[in-house]
C-alpha cells in the first residue's frame, strides 16, 4: 500500500507543458545540430583518385628521411637555369602552370606540393614550420641534383623562400617574392580583412570543424575573397582547390599550420639576403597588406618592387603575363649583370 500525501496537488495542464518544452525543446536543437553535423561531414579524397587526376601519368614523388613523399613537377627547359616555385597555403603547385606555359621555354621551373598540401599529402612527422617546408624544398633539390637555383613563392610559399635563402644562401641565385608572408604590419595598419577560410581557422572550434566540414561553396566563397579578378576562378579551379584541400592528411595540415609559431623575429634577419630580390604584389591583396612590399624593399639591399593594378593574391594567376614578363625582365637583368657569389661552406 502506498502513502499519498494528503497535501500533494498535481500541477496544472499548462506548468506541466511548459516544463515538457524545457526539456524538449533543446533536445530537439540538439539532435537537429547533430543530425546536420553527420549530414555535412566531408570525407577525405581518395588519394590513387587524386593522383591519377591531378598528378597524371607523369606524376614524381621525392622521398624524405621523415617519410615524406613529395609531389614534384620537373618542367620546362632542361638545360636551362633553375627556378624553383613555392604556392601558398592551401594551395598546390598547379598554380603556376601560367607562368610555366610562359617562362618555360627559357628556364628549368621546378614546382612541389609542400608537406600538408596537394599530392604531398600529411607526412608522417606531422610537422607543417618552415623548418619541415624548407626541408621539403632540400628533398626535392637534392632528388633532382639542384645545387643552385632561383628561389620564388607566393603568399605562405613566399614565407619559406626568404626563410630558405636565409638558411641556404649558398644555394639561391635570386629570390622572387610574390605577395609573400612574413612582414609585421606598418605603423598605424589594421589587419587585412583575410578570407573566411582563414578567419575561420583563427578559432578552435573553426579549426575542429575544418578537419571535418568542407562545403565546397566555402572553398569557393574563399577563393573569390583572395582574388580581385573574379574570371579566373572557374569550376575546375574550385574542385582542385576542394578535393586537394580533402586530400587525406591535408586537413588536418591545415589546423596545425593555423597554430604554428611563425617566428616573426625571423622578420628581422631579412636584411641579411645579399641575392638580387623581386618583389611583386597585387594592389588589391585581401590577405596580405600590399604595403608589405614596401617594407621587403626597405629591408633587403637592392630589391626590386613590381605592383600590380587591379591584381589580387594570385598574380601568376590574375595577371601572368605581367607577371612572367616581370620576372623575366629581372633574372636577365639581375643575374646577366652580376652573378650571385656563393658564400664560403666549412
Amino acid at each position: 500500500m502506498v502513502d499519498i500525501d494528503d497535501d500533494y496537488e498535481p500541477l496544472p495542464p499548462r506548468r506541466r507543458m511548459f516544463r515538457r518544452k524545457r526539456v524538449l525543446i533543446p533536445l530537439g536543437l540538439l539532435l537537429a545540430l547533430a543530425a546536420a553535423f553527420f549530414l555535412l561531414l566531408t570525407p577525405d579524397t581518395d588519394r590513387e583518385a587524386m593522383i591519377a587526376k591531378y598528378g597524371g601519368a607523369d606524376a614524381a614523388f621525392a622521398a624524405g628521411p621523415a617519410g615524406q613523399r613529395i609531389h614534384y613537377r620537373d618542367q620546362g627547359k632542361p638545360d636551362a637555369p633553375a627556378i624553383v616555385l613555392l604556392h601558398g597555403s592551401n594551395a598546390s603547385l598547379h598554380t603556376w602552370e601560367p607562368l610555366i606555359e610562359r617562362l618555360g621555354g627559357d628556364y628549368r621551373i621546378v614546382t612541389l606540393d609542400l608537406p600538408g598540401h596537394g599530392l604531398t599529402g600529411g607526412t608522417p612527422d606531422r610537422e607543417y614550420d618552415a623548418d619541415a617546408m624548407i626541408a621539403a624544398v632540400d628533398v626535392v633539390a637534392a632528388r633532382l641534383g639542384l645545387e643552385h637555383f632561383t628561389l620564388g613563392g607566393n603568399s605562405m610559399g613566399g614565407w619559406i623562400a626568404w626563410r630558405y635563402a636565409l638558411a641556404r644562401p649558398e644555394h639561391v641565385d635570386a629570390l622572387l617574392l610574390i605577395d609573400a608572408a612574413g612582414m609585421p604590419l606598418r605603423a598605424g595598419e589594421k589587419r587585412p580583412a583575410s578570407n573566411i577560410g582563414f578567419r575561420l581557422l583563427e578559432y578552435p572550434l573553426g579549426r575542429w570543424l575544418a578537419m571535418r566540414i568542407t562545403p565546397r561553396a566555402l572553398v569557393e566563397t574563399s577563393l573569390r575573397e583572395s582574388v580581385a579578378k573574379q574570371d579566373v576562378v572557374d569550376a575546375a579551379m574550385i574542385d582542385r582547390y576542394w578535393e586537394l584541400l580533402r586530400f587525406p592528411g591535408n586537413r588536418q595540415a591545415t589546423a596545425l599550420r593555423a597554430t604554428i609559431d611563425r617566428e616573426p623575429d625571423m622578420a628581422a634577419r631579412v636584411g641579411e639576403i645579399a641575392v638580387p630580390t623581386l618583389i611583386l604584389f597585387g594592389k588589391l591583396d585581401r590577405l596580405i597588406n600590399p604595403s608589405a612590399a614596401q617594407t621587403f624593399h626597405e629591408r633587403i639591399a637592392g630589391s626590386e618592387v613590381v605592383l600590380f593594378d587591379g591584381v589580387g593574391h594570385l598574380p601568376m594567376e590574375e595577371a601572368p603575363d605581367a607577371t612572367a614578363a616581370a620576372i623575366a625582365d629581372f633574372l636577365k637583368r639581375r643575374l646577366a649583370a652580376s652573378p650571385p657569389a656563393r658564400p664560403e661552406t666549412r
